[in-house]
């Protein structure tokens, strides 16, 4: 039961401004909020006004170490429960975060500009679904029967690893931290998060609610950044699993420092997903699915977004036109209005990225560009990090906007004449997370899916990540896989086999 020193709403509370107030300077260790052993903290901005909505404890080796030594001695106990008893207490955090629903999805608005009907509201709803559906696993944590000798039994068992120290990132935080600790704990591992210092408050949240439910020491939230709080983590020698999102460079270091501990690590580094549009596609279906995978409603800030769109040259005038018509309708606003369907970027520095992304575009010879869409005309939101969507065409293959991964609201549309070339090009990427292929004809579609270089291949449709959908990538978009009983079991548990000699 979590201690409170701090004064948080135990009911819903629909005042995101309060809640984070309530939240504020922060980390949850050992079951209780507590300040950064520092004291020190560091401000919270809300990226659609520019305002300061609250401060988040600045987390350092000291209090990594608290943290895990805490996960560390709640694990004992926590692996000694029976696995189905801890998918219980995990499907009962799933009911509790459906109760809080709107109050997370207005946090998560307010902390990261993410639009409160089209982005928010959805992750928030995910994040008890993923919880639900690991906590019906418990009793999938399951060995074998190993055929060895006459007289002596041979069994596989599953054993959790110990602690998991995980790294989330800031664009779908809630989300992404509910497929990491969700098949840790029920796996019988403790968890110690540390969250992106752009969004730690709804997170946060999740774990003082959880906290109500599970015993002290099993989830552990840290906020801070990388160097200082996210490197001690990795690093620390009573963490027995590392997983991470984030960028490949960041991941490469993370792998590295793992290897030295010789421990396992699970990574999704981002991707530059290819859209494959064929001219026999369901036309309407297809441009509002390419609306979906663009993820153009999170600002383009996804690593499964369609950011390189091959259309075959019979209907590609069509089609360009068709999306640039449809983003221009949509909705740029305060993220928190219902009626808007695009919000804000998530930070100074992020939007810096993405206009000097937009500027060479712009500037390349020869290319088309398409500016969709309106910048809010409140004066409310007038120093807004707001971003219009931009659709390119005609730019070259080797330009950064096509190989590198933007995370804005930026998309690429080439025309093709040929599956075998846009097969070509589609592969033509240091990144391999997810793909899409939009036809009619099952028999190039499933052709070119079992030859597309990506972990997550989808025919006429694109939907974000789904429970029991296994999910990850190859190349340079990471290693090990997520949201599945797989994951749970190959990258939460090791294997140990067991043989008893009765001759």
């Amino acid at each position: 039961m979590l201690d409170h020193p701090h004064a948080t709403p135990e009911a819903p509370c629909l005042d995101e401004r309060a809640l984070a107030r309530a939240l504020s300077g922060r980390h949850l260790i050992g079951g209780r909020l507590v300040p950064a052993g520092s004291g020190k903290t560091f401000p919270i901005h809300n990226p659609a006004t520019r305002q300061e909505v609250a401060q988040a404890a600045l987390g350092d080796a000291a209090d990594v170490d608290a943290a895990v030594e805490n996960a560390a001695t709640a694990q004992k106990s926590w692996a000694k429960l029976p696995a189905r008893k801890r998918g219980a207490l995990v499907a009962r955090c799933a009911e509790l975060i459906s109760a809080h629903v709107e109050e997370l999805a207005r946090l998560i608005a307010l902390e990261t500009g993410k639009a409160l009907r089209t982005e928010s509201r959805v992750e928030a709803n995910t994040v008890a679904d993923i919880l639900s559906f690991y906590g019906g696993l418990g009793s999938e944590l399951k060995g074998e029967s190993v055929p060895f000798a006459p007289d002596v039994l041979s069994v596989t068992v599953r054993e959790p690893l110990g602690v998991v120290g995980a790294i989330i990132p800031w664009n779908v935080p809630m989300l992404l931290m509910a497929l990491k600790i969700a098949p840790a704990l029920v796996a019988g591992n403790t968890v110690v998060v540390k969250s992106a210092e752009e969004a730690p408050l709804a997170v946060l949240r999740i774990c003082e609610l959880m906290n109500r439910i599970l015993p002290p020491g099993c989830f552990n939230m840290l906020s801070g950044f990388g160097p200082e709080c996210g490197a001690p983590l990795v690093a620390h020698p009573k963490v027995r699993k590392v997983t991470f999102t984030g960028s490949a460079e960041v991941g490469r270091i993370v792998s590295r420092t793992a290897a030295e501990k010789l421990v396992p690590v699970t990574l999704e580094l981002g991707g530059k997903s290819p859209m494959l549009v064929f001219a026999d596609c369901d036309f309407d279906k297809t441009v509002a699915g390419a609306i979906t995978s663009m993820r153009f409603t999170r600002q383009g800030q996804s690593c499964t977004a369609a950011s390189r769109i091959y259309v075959e040259r019979p209907i590609f005038a069509r089609f360009v036109d068709a999306l640039a018509a449809r983003v221009d309708a949509m909705v740029m606003g305060d993220p928190l209005d219902e009626k808007t369907d695009i919000g804000t970027i998530i930070s100074q520095e992020q939007f810096d990225k993405v206009r000097r992304y937009i500027d060479e575009g712009r500037a390349s010879e020869g290319a088309g560009t398409r500016a969709c869409s309106r910048l809010p005309q409140d004066a409310a939101l007038r120093e807004g990090l707001f971003i219009q969507p931009h659709i390119f065409t005609d730019l070259p293959n080797s330009s950064r906007l096509v190989q590198e991964e933007i995370f804005g609201p930026v998309t690429c549309v080439f025309p093709f004449d040929d599956a075998q070339a846009v097969l070509a090009a589609a592969n033509d990427s240091e990144y391999g997370l997810a793909a899409s292929i939009w036809t009619n004809n099952l028999r190039i579609g499933l052709d070119l899916a079992h030859r597309l270089e990506a972990g997550l291949v989808q025919i006429n449709q694109n939907l974000v990540v789904q429970a029991n959908l296994s999910y990850g990538g190859v190349k340079s978009s990471g290693l090990g896989k997520e949201a599945s009983l797989e994951s749970m079991l190959e990258h939460f548990t090791h294997k140990k086999t067991i043989m008893v000699n009765y001759g």
